[in-house]
């Protein structure tokens, strides 16, 4: 187990080293000026000489792979360089919207595991009657439906029309509820089908009709014996649900005006601001290549036939 937690660990480097170069090609093939956006946003005029002076200082003068060597270098050490908006310290405006996603993306999971599991359960265990069609047309819904329309939708009828929750901002656990529910919806959906998919296939099982020959009560069948043998494909899914929560909170986070990391993003793609989207992209990388190492540890404590060399 320590080999290979090791070895998946060294895989971070390369990884990081991937995700950071194609998020830096990408921002600079895209078209506009970080130095231009700049001096707008500060009401100057954007002359040649005023331009090229500030390019300079902020070193976007320098060849790309200059440019790209000295982020690797700096991030190596801790440093991801100043926002070229407010010229504050990447790292601290990270860490500062860091933990308004991460509490949306636990919220919202708790909510796709409260929904999804049960729902999955109960359909397998009632499969071909009317609670396994009505969870499975749910589920479709749910699947189908625009992280961002839901929201909408959601801000429409609970803000707007009924006055129950704030529509966007932060403040108390009541401004939480709607992004929350908005990201765990979708991601709910998801989990009930491969909770059936899967609780189905392990009811098929040989050990399974045992168990119930022997005259145990379906419900501790269900639960007991074929629900923890079916957990090991759940837990995947809902693994890169998670990481998909930490994306999809962008779309969310913009919608409800959250103050995380995904609004963070996408303000700092709006003004070119470089080095910010890096480093909002690195943080949520890790925590992706992390989340996915957490589940392919946690497949040792489901299954103890599971070894890693």
């Amino acid at each position: 187990m320590g080999r290979y937690l090791v070895q998946r660990l060294s895989l971070l480097v390369p990884v990081m080293l991937g995700v950071t170069l194609v998020a830096f090609i990408t921002l600079h093939l895209a078209p506009g000026d970080p130095a231009r956006v700049l001096l707008g946003e500060l009401g100057q005029g954007a002359s040649k000489e005023e331009i090229a002076r500030l390019r300079s200082t902020l070193g976007l003068d320098a060849p790309l792979p200059v440019q790209y060597g000295r982020f690797v270098w700096r991030a190596a050490q801790g440093d991801l360089g100043r926002s070229l908006r407010t010229g504050a310290p990447v790292r601290d405006e990270v860490l500062a919207r860091a933990p308004f996603t991460l509490v949306l993306t636990a919220a919202s999971l708790g909510i796709a595991l409260a929904i999804g599991i049960p729902a999955g359960v109960l359909s397998a265990a009632y499969r071909g009657r009317a609670v396994d069609h009505a969870a499975m047309l749910l589920a479709l819904f749910g699947v189908s439906l625009p992280v961002f329309w839901l929201g909408l939708l959601l801000m429409l009828v609970f803000s707007l029309a009924l006055g129950w929750l704030p529509a966007s901002g932060f403040g108390t656990w009541k401004h939480l509820v709607l992004p929350a529910v908005t990201l765990g919806l979708a991601s709910s959906a998801l989990i009930a089908r491969m909770t059936r998919s899967s609780l189905l296939e392990v009811l098929g099982q040989d050990y399974i009709r045992t168990a119930r020959a022997k005259g145990l009560a379906d419900r501790i069948v269900l639960l007991r014996h074929a629900l923890r043998s079916a957990l090991i494909p759940i837990v995947t899914v809902v693994g890169l649900q998670l990481g998909g929560l930490l994306g999809g909170a962008v779309l969310t986070e913009t919608v409800f005006a959250w103050p995380g990391l995904g609004r963070l993003a996408v303000s700092a793609i709006y003004s070119r601001d470089t080095p910010l989207v890096q480093g909002t992209i690195l943080f949520t990388a890790i925590a992706f290549v992390l989340i996915n190492l957490a589940v392919d540890l946690l497949y040792a404590l489901l299954d103890p036939r599971i070894r890693y060399d």
